[in-house]
Formats: structure tokens, C-alpha cells, sequence
């Protein structure tokens, strides 16, 4: 079978089931996003027979900030991968994460080449634009937010099947009346075999000096739906503690913030980095005592931060400012893997960082207990047979 994976932000995970895909026969190609900001794995490094991959890359600048000149580039990224499906002549065509004027080409490719067409919903992105814009254009931001959700119901509807990645998607498939036989739950996963457990003293931590301190590390894009503050907060609160060190590896608007504002506070204790090689990334993970996520209130129950996967992986506790009903919270929370707050109370973000500050022993308990939760959900072989079986 041909099958066509397309996830825009290119995710370790979503190449990972790529890669078991083709192990299996099929004849799959995977395409992302070469402008999106993300740790991925390079190209030239699949030695996978059967699988090809392409990033696609948009002949202008990406202006993510620009309402009118990010929907020009989306609708143009949607043409891109209309290309590629329809060269590819696939069976199936399966697409995550993806912009909806893209997702919409996706859709009409799929069609005319006669493929069956899986919408994976990682996130209710007409619900996210609607709230976004309506803050920031009260009258005419609502009446694009209705717009983007329109977009997005009527996508889903047409789709053959859908995939969601929590069962807080439930309630809005039932209100948008899509049938019960076209919708499975696959929760997102993080490729455990790519993320052994590396000590606190690798040569990650020692190039950077901080083997010997105690790391509070976030890792991920910085944008829209974070609160930098955050940071800024925590090691303003730890400025005086000699051994505990802020270490943030980010990309995005959020992260040039924090650059500016670490200056203006002389916060020595606020370390930042960008990106670093997938390679590296199990060791980075390592050096960290305590990995931290964060997300906006209005982020709410859809967008969950498949960092909080990977950190999961890497046997660590973790510490979360994020809504309470997000599925990244309850999963630290039932599994006392670490602990959580609201993102808008920063004084008990403060006090739980200093809980696990002063908490050594049970740390180690919290993170063995969120790697025992990797190990038993992220069996890549159980769950792609899942998505086998849709097809």
C-alpha cells in the first residue's frame, strides 16, 4: 500500500511510525515543513528501504506574526503538498498538525488522486485561531476565528477518518455530529528507543559547565501559547541559590524576549541556548534535575506538548504551569511524575520548584515513575498497528 504521511512540524514521533510503516511493506513517504521551528532528524539520514522524505520549503519568508502574510504562505505550503500527493499516488494519505488552508489542498489532492484521507487532529486549530484573534480584532478576529472553525469542521467531516490524540476531542466530534465508526483515539507517543536515559553528569552538561548544579531545563518553541514570565520569575526566585541553574533550549519570539529581558535583569542564573542536534537531545534531557512545560490558559484541553512526552522518556521529574483539564497535566498527575499548577498561579510555580529543589529523593521516584509510563504507552510496534488497521 502507498501511504503518504505528511505532519507539518516534522515530529521525531510522526517519522518514527513513517519509518515502521515502510518496515512493513508499505511504500510511504513522509513529508513536514522545512520552515517550521522544531528538532528534526536529518533527511539524509533514513537508510529506511521504501520510505522517501521531503521537507517543503516556501519560496518567501514565513511571517508567522502576520495575519494576512502567514495565510498567504499556508495556502502556498498547501499547493507544495498538494504537488507531493498527487506525484506520489498514494492509497492513504495521512496529515497532522497541518494549517487548514493547507490542510484543505491536502484534502482536494487526495481526492483526485483517489486516496483515502486521515485527518489527525493534534489540535482544534478554528478554536485556537478564534480565541487568538478574537483578543487581538474583537469584531472582524471573531468573524475569522468562525471562519477557521467552519474550515475545520467541514475538513473533518469530509475526512474518511479521523484520529484524535485525546478524548477531550469527544465532545467536539459529537457536536459537529461526525459519525462514531470514522473517529479513533491514538494518543501522541515520544519515540522511546531515540531517548535512552543519560546521567546528570554527560558530556552535554559538562561542555556547558553546569554538571554539578541543579538544572530546572525547558526545551521547545516558544510562542503564542507560552508565558515566558514564567522563567524569568523562577530564577529571579533562585538567584541567590549558587547550585540551581534556569537552562532554556528555544526557538520563536518568546525565546528573543527572554534574551532581552535576562540582560536587563542580569539574571547569571537564566541560561539560554537554541536549538540543539536531535542527537544531542537525549543528553541535553539528561543534564536536567527537573524539565519544565509550559502553556496558556487559552491554550485549555487540545494542545498538548509533545515535549512533555519526550521528557517523560528521559526519566525525569517534571514541572508544569499548564490548564488544569490539559491532558499533560492529568498524565504527570495520576502518574506522580511530577507536579503541576495553573499557568496563571505563579506563586505555586515558584513554591513547586522549590519543592522539587529541596525534594531529591522523591525526584528520583517521579522520574523513574514517568519512564515506567513511556515504557508501558509508547510501544511503536502496538500503535502502528493501530493506524493499520484504519487503512
Amino acid at each position: 500500500m502507498n501511504i503518504f504521511i505528511h505532519d507539518y512540524g516534522g515530529y521525531p514521533f510522526t517519522r518514527q511510525l513513517a519509518e515502521i510503516l515502510a518496515s512493513r511493506n508499505h511504500l510511504v513517504q513522509y513529508c513536514y515543513s522545512e520552515t517550521t521551528q522544531s528538532i528534526k532528524r536529518s533527511n539524509t539520514d533514513c537508510l529506511v528501504p521504501n520510505l522517501s522524505i521531503t521537507g517543503l520549503k516556501l519560496r518567501k519568508h514565513f511571517e508567522k506574526y502576520s495575519l494576512f502574510q502567514r495565510r498567504s504562505c499556508e495556502i502556498e505550503y498547501g499547493r507544495l503538498l498538494a504537488d507531493q500527493i498527487r506525484q506520489f499516488h498514494p492509497n492513504v494519505v495521512i496529515s497532522a498538525d497541518t494549517p487548514l488552508d493547507a490542510q484543505v489542498s491536502a484534502l482536494k489532492a487526495s481526492r483526485n488522486s483517489k486516496a483515502k484521507f486521515i485527518f489527525w487532529m493534534q489540535d482544534a486549530i478554528g478554536l485556537a485561531t478564534r480565541k487568538t484573534l478574537s483578543s487581538k480584532l474583537p469584531v472582524a478576529g471573531d468573524l475569522i476565528g468562525q471562519y477557521y472553525e467552519w474550515i475545520e469542521k467541514r475538513l473533518v467531516l469530509q475526512s474518511d477518518q479521523v484520529v484524535l490524540i485525546s478524548d477531550d476531542f469527544l465532545p467536539l466530534m459529537d457536536q459537529w455530529e461526525v459519525q462514531e465508526k470514522r473517529v479513533t483515539v491514538i494518543p501522541n507517543w515520544a519515540p522511546l528507543e531515540e531517548i535512552p536515559v543519560h546521567p546528570r553528569q554527560n558530556a552535554w552538561s559538562l561542555t556547558h559547565g553546569f554538571a554539578d548544579k541543579f538544572v530546572f531545563m525547558y526545551s521547545g518553541i516558544l510562542g503564542l501559547k507560552h508565558n515566558p514570565s514564567l522563567f524569568i520569575q523562577l530564577a529571579q526566585a533562585f538567584h541567590d541559590v549558587q547550585d540551581a541553574r534556569i537552562v532554556i533550549v528555544a526557538e520563536g519570539s518568546k525565546a528573543d524576549w527572554l534574551k532581552e529581558q535576562k540582560a536587563a535583569l542580569h539574571l547569571n542564573n537564566l541560561l539560554l541556548f537554541p536549538y540543539q542536534p536531535i542527537d544531542i537531545y537525549p543528553q541535553m534531557l539528561g543534564s536536567a534535575d527537573v524539565l519544565m512545560s509550559i502553556l496558556s490558559q487559552d491554550a485549555g484541553a487540545y494542545s498538548v506538548p509533545s515535549k512533555v512526552l519526550s521528557y517523560m522518556c528521559a526519566s525525569r521529574p517534571l514541572l508544569l504551569a499548564v490548564p488544569v483539564e490539559n491532558l499533560a497535566a492529568r498524565l504527570v498527575i495520576q502518574n506522580e511524575a511530577g507536579l503541576v499548577c495553573p499557568p496563571s498561579d505563579t506563586a505555586q510555580w515558584v513554591e513547586n520548584a522549590k519543592s522539587l529543589y529541596l525534594g531529591r529523593q522523591s525526584n528520583i521516584s517521579m522520574g523513574v515513575n514517568a519512564r515506567k509510563y513511556a515504557e508501558n504507552h509508547f510501544n511503536i510496534e502496538q500503535i502502528t498497528t493501530k493506524f493499520e488497521s484504519l487503512f
